[in-house]
């Protein structure tokens, strides 16, 4: 009489590998080569940067923000800095308004190629990677020439920005987006066109739109499942409400969406397109006038120590929406800071994209929603197995006394 076996076995995966670029866990159950179920686990990174920005004032906060993320380092910093403008009541001049729509897009531009030639990376396409990245060091020089940094831009600041853009460093700025348009069709046609990147991207890892909104997908992530989200347009700051762009979703292309790592490819690519055009109608239409509402920043720091109230501040970063609430009441430093990075919401999609698909297709699947594990994990805590709810107050005052273990 033959006795039923189990046929399914587990693989971990990380916080260590390969072809983790941060450290996240995964538990696979396998059945031959087919993924049947994951878990994810994360808490392997706590920067305790909320807290530190707790014991800054808010100006000083701005530069804890940037190194939130290195590829986000000027979404994190505005979203904090729209919190707290709204608090304060700070009107931001309108020329300020279009030099954050240019810096919001470039940014977004070099995160985009970034991820371009990490998902070539990913399935084995190193060639590609070199290339996509020899367009993304344009990307930085040209980030350098206006921020006078590549990574951490130190442009943010708390009513406006911080350099303006002359009519002498226009011919510049055309002349590298003028090498980006050049180039767009040929990455266009690698990515889209190729044999294998088709093979390895077309009906893998699916995310229908339905389990998108079930999940809260958010960014391309979503839009490739067909979900018409973007908080430019769904809640229009900075100067976004006087330019025209759309949603962009795979059907703009091919006419149809499947959610799949192809339809991520084309939602990426086709906003790195849309992302010129932005950046073209700011530097048109931009305004004379100031670049910040109070340049003085003794006078600023004085305004903002008698902010008092809450505030969020929402913004569409390359991954999705950044979400930054921001409590103040009439002191120095901010009284509460908290932040949500687009991962997060991203990461639960995860499993139905992953369930169904072969081991080797891992590390593309995971990558083609661009994750940033360092501005996502939070605290996780375990005690005998046992499931419960730690309410806010308990787990704040774990968190801090933690905290101060670590950094006396």
């Amino acid at each position: 009489m033959s006795t039923l076996t189990k046929t399914t076995y587990q693989i971990p995966i990380g916080p260590i590998h390969p072809a983790l670029k941060e450290p996240v866990m995964f538990e696979f159950e396998i059945d031959g080569e087919q993924i049947v179920n994951v878990d994810v686990r994360l808490g392997h990174v706590h920067r305790a940067i909320e807290w530190a920005g707790t014991r800054r004032n808010p100006i000083q906060v701005l530069y804890l923000a940037e190194r939130i993320c290195g590829i986000c380092s000027y979404c994190h910093p505005m979203a904090f800095a729209l919190a707290v403008e709204r608090i304060a009541g700070i009107e931001v001049p309108d020329r300020a308004q279009y030099l954050r729509v240019i810096h919001a897009e470039l940014e977004r531009i070099c995160s985009h190629i970034l991820w371009a030639g990490v998902a070539a990376h990913e399935i084995g396409f190193d060639s590609v990677l070199f290339l996509t990245w020899e367009m993304r060091e344009r990307a930085l020089d040209l980030t350098e020439y206006l921020t006078g940094n590549r990574v951490t831009k130190g442009i943010t600041m708390i009513g406006g920005i911080r350099r303006d853009i002359t009519p002498d460093m226009h011919p510049q700025i055309h002349e590298k987006l003028q090498y980006f348009k050049d180039n767009f069709e040929k990455i266009r046609h690698i990515y889209l066109d190729d044999k294998t990147f088709k093979m390895r991207t077309k009906g893998c890892g699916v995310l229908t739109k339905e389990e998108a909104v079930k999940l809260n997908a958010v960014g391309p992530t979503a839009r490739a499942s067909g979900v018409k989200i973007d908080v430019r347009r769904d809640q229009s700051f900075f100067a976004y409400g006087d330019l025209d762009f759309d949603y962009i979703t795979p059907d703009v292309l091919t006419g149809e969406v499947n959610g799949d790592v192809y339809d991520r490819i084309i939602v990426r690519l086709l906003e790195v397109k849309q992302s010129l055009e932005l950046i073209e109608q700011s530097l048109k239409q931009m305004p004379e006038g100031p670049i910040v509402a109070e340049p003085k920043i003794a006078k600023l720091l004085a305004m903002l120590k008698k902010a008092d109230g809450e505030a969020i501040g929402r913004m569409e970063a390359p991954r999705g929406e950044v979400f930054h609430y921001v409590k103040m009441n009439g002191s120095e430093c901010p009284y509460f800071w908290k932040v949500r990075a687009p991962t997060y919401s991203n990461i639960l999609p995860w499993i139905p994209m992953l369930k169904g698909e072969q081991i080797a297709d891992i590390p593309i699947v995971a990558a083609s929603t661009d994750p940033c594990m360092s501005c996502t994990n939070r605290v996780t805590f375990i005690e005998k197995n046992n499931s419960y709810t730690l309410d806010r107050e308990e787990l704040h005052r774990r968190s801090v006394e933690k905290t101060r273990r670590l950094c006396p």
